[in-house]
């Protein structure tokens, strides 16, 4: 195979990453430790950031090795996303990781940018075997980080992380085979392993298992139900920021692979697989917010109530229209840029203890009257209540499924959207209503605070003015259809004897 430098055009941006990754690792193993370390964080999120605005100069349009990877509005979208989650990411955790970890500082920020080069090429995969190997790159380094502080720094004790690993990486050792072995029947079946063509392969028992394996093992690295059991433990016992790292770009990466797989190669067997992922997304939403509601730990709830968003965004996933898929990818980004600053605002106020408990949040409002309602508009957001980017994210998913005809899944999401307007609000009354344990001012570190800031920022910016992300995630919608009705065309062909003989 001959490459060129047309080859690597698409791939400026995860070309971009992987040399971030190489100089975080020079950084790290050359300077010395005292002034090396400290600023690794930043130097990271300053990188990301420089990446995120030369994409809005620079072109990553064009094909890469054969077709196996495209660089087009549709990937570009999800760069960007996960490009902007990833710096902020990194700069909130910058002071928890040189606290509680100093001498790991480069292995985290290396490992968090190496499980991001795994998330935007998968962005841009077309190829089937291209694509489970981006998943294994961006789920390995998560189960290393989620270990990564397996003894508690200040006292010598064993904590949680290694618990909260070792069920993550059980799942990924159960999701990975069942990805692959249903991804090797399709690929047997359809003779290729272009998503593309895989309009050339039949209907048959065999495809109809191939595909329901690969379901069920994107299914475990998004949280649907069934396969969400290990969201909750592995969020209540991982560092908070790793969680907030956690709970939004994997998720994203997820329903890119989702999307490519059966909006694009598997489109044609779509009333196959439809009412299987339908009742999956009613399960999903049902299950999710109700668990929900007994939760007493912050960040279990919070697992809960991903999965139940989970839910709401197979709703636009079963849509499959040009509205549909732009309601998917703004849900996508507005739910990103929420979950980031909730979980970021949670390390704010229980930095300090292990049990993250409602009860942390008794009287936050007089203890740091910003952070309080930082916290309010993003569980707002997540609940769906006008002006913040929550709501309009909502509201542009159900009208997508009222359209799509799934009338009977909007009343659903709506009733389940009160139960989790509850559940959000028991949050509300302990920081404004029950009295403090202790008066004493919260002080939160500056690059903590800038990082939650920079969240609510874009949840109220963009819940004021949704227009640039709407536009932004239609125009990667309409090269996702575009796509999808060349594959169309080529099935109609094959049926009409005009291309792909036998």
């Amino acid at each position: 195979m001959n490459l060129s430098v047309a080859d690597f055009v698409p791939l400026w941006i995860d070309i971009g990453i992987a040399a971030l990754a190489l100089l975080v690792f020079l950084w790290d193993a050359v300077l010395p430790a005292r002034v090396g370390r400290s600023p690794i964080g930043l130097l990271t999120a300053a990188g990301l950031v420089a990446l995120l605005l030369a994409s809005f100069f620079w072109s990553a349009r064009g094909s890469a090795f054969f077709g196996a990877y495209v660089g087009d509005e549709w990937a570009l979208f999800y760069k960007r996303v996960l490009l902007a989650l990833a710096a902020v990411s990194a700069l909130g955790s910058s002071n928890h990781v040189h606290r509680v970890i100093p001498r790991r500082q480069g292995e985290y920020f290396l490992l968090l940018l190496l499980s991001l080069l795994g998330m935007t090429l998968l962005a841009g995969a077309r190829d089937l075997i291209l694509l489970v190997v981006c998943f294994e790159l961006m789920g390995i380094p998560l189960f290393v980080l989620a270990a990564l502080e397996k003894t508690d720094a200040r006292s010598g004790e064993p904590s949680y992380p290694a618990e909260a690993s070792m069920k993550f990486f059980m799942v990924g050792v159960v999701s990975t085979p069942l990805s692959m072995f249903g991804l090797s029947l399709v690929i047997g079946l359809a003779g290729t392993s272009d998503v593309a063509a895989l309009a050339r392969a039949d209907w048959s028992p065999l495809m109809a298992l191939g595909l329901l394996l690969v379901l069920a093992g994107m299914g475990f690295k998004i949280g649907v139900v069934p396969f969400h059991m290990w969201l909750p433990d592995t969020y209540q016992a991982a560092a908070t920021p790793f969680v907030a790292f956690l709970s939004t770009a994997p998720k994203i990466a997820g329903f890119a692979a989702l999307c490519r797989v059966f909006l694009q190669g598997a489109e044609h067997w779509r009333q196959h697989w439809l009412p299987t992922v339908v009742a999956l997304c009613a399960a999903t939403l049902v299950l999710g917010n109700l668990w929900a509601l007994s939760q007493q730990n912050v960040k279990r709830l919070l697992a809960y109530s991903g999965i139940g968003h989970i839910g709401y965004l197979l709703m636009a996933f079963v849509a499959n229209d040009l509205f549909g898929m732009s309601s998917l990818l703004f849900y996508l980004a507005a739910y990103g840029l929420t979950n980031l600053g909730v979980f970021l605002a949670i390390e704010a106020v229980t930095s300090e203890s292990k049990e993250n408990l409602v009860t942390d949040f008794n009287g936050l409002a007089r203890r740091s009257p910003w952070l309080a309602l930082a916290m309010l508009l993003f569980l707002l957001s997540l609940a769906g209540i006008p002006f913040v980017i929550g709501f309009w994210a909502k509201f542009y998913l159900f009208i997508a499924a009222w359209r799509a005809g799934f009338e009977w899944l909007v009343v659903l999401g709506a009733l389940l959207a009160v139960v989790a307007l509850f559940y959000y609000l028991q949050l509300a009354r302990a920081m404004y209503v029950v009295p403090a344990q202790s008066e004493e001012r919260l002080r939160v570190k500056p690059a903590l605070a800038l990082s939650i800031v920079l969240c609510l920022a874009g949840v109220v910016g963009l819940g004021m003015y949704p227009k640039p992300l709407l536009e932004a995630a239609t125009g990667a919608a309409v090269e996702l259809r575009s796509s999808v009705s060349m594959t169309r065309a080529s099935m109609s062909a094959r049926l009409d004897g005009t291309a792909f003989a036998p």
